[in-house]
C-alpha cells in the first residue's frame, strides 16, 4: 500500500507571491475594522468611559460582555486543541494549527478589554502587580491583578504550545524556500525553525517539549476560564454570587470555540483547496462535537432553572428577571443559537457543506455572547442597588470597539495564513506512515 506524502499544497501557499484579488479584498475589510478599533480607542483617550451606555447599577457593559467573550474563545480551542494533542487523536493534523492560532487571536482581543476598562489606558500598568512604595496601587485584592495573570499566562503558555508544534513545519518552509529561490523567505523561516534539522534526538527532545505544553495547557485554561467567572462570583450581585458560575461560563464557553473552528475548517478547506488535509471526515467529526457541546450546555441552563427556583427569594428573583425580565430577549436567543441551532450538525448535509457550517458555527460563537451580554445586563438588573438610571443599551462607541475587536481577530487570522503552514505537515506525514502499516 503505498502513501501520498506530498505536503506541498500546504507550503506552496505561504510561499506563493500572490494571493489574489480575494484575499486582498479580505485583507482591506479587515484593516478596515482594525482601524474602527483605533478610532474607538482615540475617541476613548479624549472623552473617558461617558461614551458608553453604562449608569447604576450598570457599571459593566461591552467591556465585560466582549472580555468574557473573547477569553472563552480562546479557553474553548486551546482546550480542543490540547486534548487532540495528548489523546494523539487523528482530527488533530487538520485543525489543531490553526485551532492554536485562533486561541491566540482571540486572546490579544480579550486583553484589550482590562485596559481599556481602566477609563485611563495609559495607565495599563496598573493592572501589573508590581511592588508599590506607598501601597496605594496596586490593589492585590482587585480583579484586574486577576485578569493579569489569566491573560499572561494564556498568552505564554498557549503561544509556546503553538510554536512548539511549528519548529519542524518551519524548517520545511525553509528548505522549500530555498529550493524556490526566495532567499528571503528561508532566511526568516530559518531563524524560527531554530536549526531544525530534523535528527532522531532533535525529534525525541520535540516530541517531549511538545506533550509537556500541551499538558501545561490543561490546567492553565481551567485556571484562566474560572478567574474570569470568579469575578462574578465574588461580588454581592444576587445572580452572580453564586458557585455555579464558573461551571456554566466553561461550558457554555465551548460551543463558541468549537463554532469558530468549525468555520475556519470550512474556510480554509475550500479557500486554499485543503480538501486532502482537512477532509470530510474531519468536518463530520468537528460537526458531532459541536451538537454534543451544545446538548451539554442545554443541562447547564436546565440547571440554572431548577437551583434557582430551590435559591432564596433574592437569587430565585433576580434569575427570574434575568430569564423573563427586559433582558430575556438577550436569555432566550442566546439559549437558541447555543442548543437548538447547532443540533442541526446532527444531520449529515448541514455537516458536510460549507454554506451552512460556518453560518451555524458562528451562530453559536454569536449565541454564547448574547449569553455574557445576559450575564452582565441581566444580573444587574436586580442587584441590591435601586436602578436611577435606565437600562442600558450599548451606544455607538461601544458597537465600534466591538467591531474593531472583530476586525483585529480576523486579519491576524489572514496574516497567519498568509506566512504560516495552516495544517501540520509533520502530524501529517507522520498519521500517514501509521496508517501504512500493516
Amino acid at each position: 500500500m503505498s502513501v501520498d506524502f506530498d505536503t506541498r499544497p500546504v507550503s506552496d501557499t505561504p510561499l506563493r507571491p500572490d494571493f489574489g484579488w480575494r484575499f486582498g479584498l479580505s485583507v482591506a475589510a479587515a484593516a478596515l475594522a482594525t482601524l474602527l478599533l483605533a478610532y474607538a480607542v482615540v475617541a476613548l483617550l479624549l472623552r473617558g468611559t461617558a461614551l458608553w451606555g453604562t449608569n447604576v447599577p450598570f457599571v459593566w457593559g461591552f467591556d465585560l460582555i466582549n472580555y468574557v467573550w473573547w477569553i472563552g474563545i480562546a479557553n474553548a480551542a486551546s482546550l480542543f486543541a490540547v486534548i487532540l494533542v495528548l489523546r494523539r487523536h487523528g482530527l488533530r493534523t487538520a485543525v489543531n494549527r490553526f485551532a492554536e492560532a485562533a486561541a491566540l487571536a482571540a486572546v490579544a482581543a480579550a486583553a484589550l478589554y482590562p485596559i481599556l476598562h481602566l477609563g485611563r489606558p495609559w495607565l495599563f500598568y496598573w493592572t501589573v502587580p508590581y511592588p508599590a512604595t506607598y501601597a496605594v496601587w496596586p490593589n492585590f485584592r482587585s480583579t484586574l491583578v486577576w485578569d493579569f495573570w489569566g491573560i499572561m499566562s494564556h498568552v505564554v503558555v498557549t503561544g509556546l504550545f503553538w510554536y512548539t508544534g511549528l519548529i519542524p513545519d518551519l524548517a520545511t518552509m525553509r528548505d522549500r524556500a530555498v529550493a524556490k529561490r526566495r532567499m528571503v523567505s528561508a532566511r526568516i523561516y530559518g531563524v524560527f525553525a531554530l536549526g531544525w534539522r530534523g535528527s532522531v534526538v532533535h525529534w525525541a527532545r520535540h516530541q517531549a517539549a511538545y506533550r509537556l505544553v500541551a499538558a501545561l495547557v490543561l490546567p492553565m485554561l481551567v485556571s484562566a476560564q474560572t478567574i474570569v467567572a470568579l469575578e462574578f462570583a465574588t461580588t454581592l450581585v444576587p445572580e452572580w454570587h453564586q458557585a455555579r458560575l464558573p461551571l456554566h461560563v466553561v461550558a457554555t464557553g465551548v460551543p463558541s470555540g468549537l463554532g469558530v473552528v468549525l468555520a475556519l475548517a470550512a474556510l480554509l478547506r475550500g479557500g486554499l483547496r485543503l480538501e486532502r488535509f482537512i477532509d470530510d471526515g474531519d468536518i463530520d467529526l468537528l460537526g458531532k462535537l459541536m451538537a454534543a457541546s451544545a446538548l451539554l450546555c442545554g443541562y447547564v441552563y436546565a440547571e440554572a432553572l431548577l437551583v434557582a427556583v430551590l435559591e432564596d427569594a433574592v437569587t430565585r428573583d433576580a434569575m427570574l428577571a434575568r430569564a423573563f425580565g427586559a433582558y430575556a430577549g438577550l436569555y432566550w436567543g442566546g439559549f437558541a443559537l447555543i442548543v437548538l441551532v447547532p443540533q442541526l450538525l446532527w444531520l449529515r448535509r448541514f455537516r458536510q457543506q460549507a454554506r451552512w457550517a460556518v453560518p451555524i458555527g458562528l451562530a453559536a460563537a454569536a449565541g454564547v455572547w448574547l449569553d455574557r451580554f445576559s450575564i452582565v445586563a441581566g444580573g444587574l438588573l436586580r442587584d441590591h442597588l435601586p436602578r436611577i438610571g435606565p437600562l442600558y443599551v450599548p451606544t455607538v462607541p461601544e458597537w465600534t470597539l466591538l467591531a474593531g475587536t472583530v476586525g483585529l481577530f480576523v486579519l491576524l487570522m489572514l496574516g497567519f495564513a498568509r506566512f504560516v503552514p495552516v495544517v501540520s505537515m509533520f502530524e501529517t506525514r507522520h498519521e500517514e506512515s501509521e496508517a501504512d502499516v500493516p
